[in-house]
């Protein structure tokens, strides 16, 4: 082989190489149906002491639910952002529970990161003690938080608390869907490793509860509104096959 057929075919095998080990958020939009790429913790917590620390709660039982479409029961709002599927990470019932949900991916070749979230809080106590939520993005390469969000329903806790409005439904306060966009090639943080974790719990005295959705994790800004369900699918399907049985008759008609 020539010197210069081997420099090619090293470069083709480089290629491949880096294009082989960049990293992509695994089933990031939930749409699998399912909780594959994702690792859950939790448990419970009681006497207060927010900010509740997600590493306490390392490979305790979860409590994350995939949602199918419909609306939440307190708020109204779509359960899921964009596409069919989405997670609820925690409950509505308030027995002192936590439950955390995170993903971490290597070598993130794409510009943006995108995810949606919309948290469910039920007034109750202070700070320190009510029902609470959080979420980080850590660049593990540098070891810096990206995204740092933290709520109780008290109130927020420390810092990336701008753009979220609260919104009250009786006794029970909610962000609505928010949908984060971090512009990596602009922090020229294209290429290092980055972990999601997100948090929601009940108040540690087991009389109010806090949830949160998760959507559409990925390179791509997430869509908003659902998909069809497949029964709406058929119908459509249906519909179509009629309409083309209907111009087929007109035309032998005419």
């Amino acid at each position: 082989m020539s010197k210069k057929l081997g420099s090619m075919a090293a470069a083709i095998l480089m290629t491949l190489g880096t294009s082989a080990y960049a990293g992509a958020f695994v089933n990031g939009g939930f749409e699998d149906g399912n909780l594959n790429g994702w690792t859950g913790g939790g448990g419970f917590w009681s006497g207060g002491g927010a900010p509740v620390n997600p590493a306490t709660y390392a490979g305790g039982p979860s409590n994350n639910t995939i949602m199918i479409g419909g609306t939440d029961p307190i708020t109204g709002a779509n359960r899921v952002y964009g596409g069919g599927y989405s997670v609820r990470v925690n409950d509505a019932v308030n027995n002192r529970s936590v439950s955390t949900i995170s993903q971490t991916v290597n070598n993130y070749t794409d510009n943006s990161i995108f995810f949606a979230w919309n948290a469910v809080l039920e007034a109750s106590h202070g700070l320190a003690d009510s029902d609470y939520f959080s979420l980080t993005l850590r660049d593990d390469t540098v070891g810096t938080n990206l995204v740092s969000r933290a709520y109780s329903s008290a109130g927020s806790i420390g810092s990336g608390t701008s753009g979220v409005t609260w919104t009250k439904f009786g006794n029970w306060y909610s962000s609505g869907w928010v949908v984060e966009q971090i512009d990596l090639a602009a922090l020229s943080a294209v290429g290092h490793d980055f972990t999601l974790t997100l948090l929601a719990s009940d108040c540690p005295y087991g009389g109010h509860a806090g949830y949160v959705y998760l959507d559409g994790f990925g390179a791509v800004n997430p869509p908003t509104g659902q998909v069809p369900e497949p029964g709406s699918l058929a119908l459509l399907g249906l519909g179509f096959a009629g309409l083309a049985a209907a111009r087929q008759r007109q035309k032998k008609a005419a």
